[in-house]
């Protein structure tokens, strides 16, 4: 492993480390490639009725690539820092690069934000015949320029096309799944604020405790999205090929579900290193990141629960 080299650093500037060539890059974009060709056609193979296939196994393989390639890229980083590698400005540097990567973030959901705007707003308007640039009857008779858009020729396409997505009652035990998966990711950033103040104060007893608590509420979120989109596929009818309703549903819920995946094993790994006695008050970067991006994965659902469920 690469060292400064404290003999030829001028006076006055502090050793800046660089660490060695790492192949976790080159192994992550074969996971995240594997994992994305995978889903890609498991959902045609779902469409086509044929089950599991090996598209399945080839998008499972991809994740658990990925989840391996976190998890030890994390442990190097890990390593570096207990072995008082990374200096002052190189730790500067790690805080710009979150910032950056979570910009990045925020224009990706942007993006889908924006494309279901202009569906909503202009493409859906212009179909019906709205505007300057409308086309009254295109798609098919008497089409309305109401979204969400379920009153179609075909009846199959939704089983109860009346029922807003955010209150519809699957179960009296499953109901307003949307509502409570809110309630449980801002319930989930508060929690992992109280964490990251007793981290601040040396209290390792309520440290474990209130990160141990958000792991648990991001994971019951996974499981209750889950049962959201079974219930939504079979009961609702509600697809990728329900139409422009159901592919921006999907698309926007699905890559925050995936978010929520990683952020919920990025604070899983700060809570073992928690029961390992890692993490000092004046040093927690790592627990730091994995915060903000927990705090952006909740802000990004606030707007998916505002923007899809109820307007």
């Amino acid at each position: 492993m690469a060292t400064p080299d404290k003999h030829t650093t001028p006076a006055g500037y502090e050793p800046y480390y660089v660490p060695d060539q790492s192949k976790f890059p080159f192994i992550a974009s074969i996971g995240l490639s594997l994992m994305v060709f995978g889903l890609g056609n498991a959902l045609n193979d779902i469409k086509a009725n044929q089950g599991a296939t090996v598209s399945a196994w080839m998008a499972f393989v991809g994740f658990f690539i990925l989840g391996c390639v976190l998890f030890n890229w994390f442990a190097t980083q890990i390593r570096e820092n207990h072995q008082g590698l990374p200096s002052a400005q190189l730790k500067r540097s790690y805080v710009l690069g979150m910032y950056w990567f979570i910009f990045s973030e925020v224009m990706f959901f942007c993006a889908f934000f924006g494309a279901l705007y202009y569906v909503r707003n202009f493409s859906v308007q212009w179909l019906a015949g709205v505007g300057e640039k409308g086309i009254a009857h295109l798609l098919w008779q008497d089409f309305q320029g109401t979204w969400p858009v379920i009153h179609n020729p075909d009846p199959k396409i939704f089983v109860d096309p009346e029922q807003s997505m955010a209150w519809r009652g699957f179960s009296e035990a499953a109901s307003y799944l949307p509502l409570w998966n809110t309630m449980l990711l801002l319930s989930s950033s508060v929690t992992v604020h109280i964490a990251h103040t007793a981290l601040k104060n040396n209290n390792r007893k309520q440290l474990t405790l209130w990160l141990g608590l958000t792991v648990l509420l991001g994971l019951t979120f996974l499981v209750l999205q889950a049962k959201e989109y079974s219930e939504a596929y079979h009961e609702l009818g509600l697809t990728l090929n329900s139409g422009i309703y159901g592919s921006t549903f999907f698309l926007l819920t699905g890559f925050h579900g995936f978010h929520v995946t990683l952020g919920a094993f990025m604070l899983s790994v700060m809570w073992f290193r928690v029961l390992k006695g890692h993490f000092k008050p004046e040093d927690h970067f790592g627990f730091e990141a994995a915060s903000w991006y927990w705090h952006f994965v909740d802000v990004v659902w606030v707007g998916l629960f505002c923007f899809v469920y109820l307007l």
